[in-house]
């Protein structure tokens, strides 16, 4: 066995590995990245970046039905479901580079296929190799969670790691989970020419702001997708039929394929944490605000850290580590200032707090800044005037946005900026967005804020009326 000495050892080569390894070893530090699957992770090859390319080739489809407010003649798509998962494919093929094992070796960091487990409290082993690191971060990610419905081990299922190897269409496609990746995944099938249904046990996109995300929900159902909520799945077969799943409430859906995406679980089996003497949560690795695991010398990013599950949290998360391990500098995670987003059309983005999170939190002391897409020009004249923005203030700062709408993953980004780095609403109104763009949007959302305050205050204009008549 050959016994290796490292600054750092990383333990997965997803997202927030490969940050790790990368921003480490170009600081000087001797890194060895672990990585008993595929390079890139779960985001690259079963996550974001095939779900979005498969939105993608859905929006085209779409595209060709809706452009007859604008004078095209709509037509109904001619769809090579094969050929749209052959542009799924390129898209993980362009973007595989950045992410490969030579790229990472050719920066200097030593990478090893192996998984690795804990053998002591620094020190890990993979394969033939022994690794000694003075630090270790933890990025193994998480993978699909797959309940126990009785009889859905008996019949064929697919999750966001099988899914985009199906390349015969489904005729009809039924999902288990209402959240992001159900809903995203429901539009794609259905604008790529299959029957929709979705069952929901709770409410669907539940997390999110009601009133924005039945905006969502209500273009989904326009569109043809069922969804059905508060239906829980009681039990799964198989017939000559395709796949049925048996709800709660006695009735029966009957589907040709099945997609599981009820939400995800940390990986952590194969790594023998209690060899480092790590403990675990129900969601996780158990870290500090430090992102430390109970054994100091051990860090937790991203999905296994056991909080927010976004490929963004784990290049934050990245960015903070290297700070702790390379510099020895104490550096706190923060949940306030991450956005999410959900890539249906229209999406659905949110930072911070929701209303119904901001109202508990902040009370009467709570204003809620509101401008709709409607009155703004660039979505009138590109068609995308559904949707609006959501802005809760409490002592002139913006403590959370929500977004529905064209967009809406872009513009949270502004809102992110300005709680990150504790700005006012003042920051946002100032301002200038070229016109016209969807960006003008944040910016009425600030000028909504302030216009009680200008054009409803009696005080201004007597003040305006006084100046003016000093002026000369």
């Amino acid at each position: 066995m050959e016994k290796i000495k490292a600054d750092l050892l990383v333990i997965g080569a997803g997202s927030g590995g490969l940050s790790v390894a990368a921003g480490a070893v170009q600081m000087g530090a001797d890194v060895v990245l672990l990585e008993g699957h595929k390079m890139g992770g779960d985001c690259l090859n079963y996550g974001c970046v095939p779900s979005k390319a498969l939105l993608a080739a859905g929006h085209a489809a779409h595209a060709m039905q809706a452009g007859g407010a604008m004078g095209v003649t709509p037509v109904a798509p001619d769809v090579d479901f094969a050929a749209a998962k052959d542009h799924v494919q390129a898209v993980i093929d362009t973007i595989k580079p950045v992410d490969s094992q030579e790229r990472f070796e050719g920066l200097g960091v030593r990478v090893i296929r192996e998984y690795g487990a804990f053998t002591g409290k620094q020190t890990v082993q993979a394969g033939d190799y022994e690794i000694t690191a003075r630090r270790i971060v933890i990025a193994t990610g998480s993978s699909p969670f797959v309940p126990p419905i009785p009889g859905l081990d008996e019949v064929p299922y697919f999750t966001n790691e099988t899914i985009f190897d199906l390349r015969d269409r489904p005729d009809h496609l039924l999902i288990i989970g209402g959240g992001p990746i159900g809903m995203e995944m429901a539009q794609a099938h259905r604008r790529l020419g299959c029957n929709v249904t979705v069952i929901e046990g709770d409410t669907a996109l539940g997390r999110d702001d009601p009133e924005m995300a039945g905006i969502v929900l209500e273009r989904l159902r326009a569109e043809g997708i069922m969804i059905e909520e508060n239906t829980t799945a009681e039990s799964v077969s198989s017939n000559g039929d395709g796949i049925q799943v048996k709800a709660k409430d006695g009735r029966t859906f009957t589907g040709s394929h099945l997609l599981v995406a009820v939400g995800r679980k940390a990986n952590t089996d194969r790594l023998n944490l209690d060899a480092a003497g790590i403990k675990t949560t129900k969601t996780g690795i158990k870290v500090d605000a430090r992102l430390r695991s109970t054994n100091p010398k051990v860090y937790a990013i991203g999905d296994a850290a056991g909080g927010m599950q976004f490929t963004h949290v784990a290049g934050y998360h990245a960015g903070l580590v290297i700070r702790e391990a390379l510099f020895g500098l104490p550096a706190k995670a923060k949940t306030a200032h991450i956005p999410r987003a959900t890539y249906t059309s229209p999406e659905l983005a949110q930072v911070g707090l929701t209303e119904a999170e901001a109202r508990k939190a902040h009370g009467r002391k709570l204003e809620v800044a509101r401008f709709d897409y409607h009155h703004n020009d660039r979505a009138i004249a590109t068609g995308h005037q559904t949707g609006a923005i959501k802005v809760m203030v409490a002592g002139g700062k913006p403590v959370g946005a929500t977004i529905v709408g064209h967009q809406a993953g872009e513009l949270i980004a502004l809102w992110s900026l300005a709680i990150a780095n504790g700005l006012k609403m003042s920051a946002v109104a100032n301002m200038v967005a070229p016109y016209p763009t969807f960006a003008e949007i944040n910016k009425r959302a600030a000028g909504a804020y302030f216009s009680p305050r200008l054009f409803d205050n009696p005080w201004v204009k007597r003040v305006v009326r006084a100046v003016q008549r000093w002026l000369p």
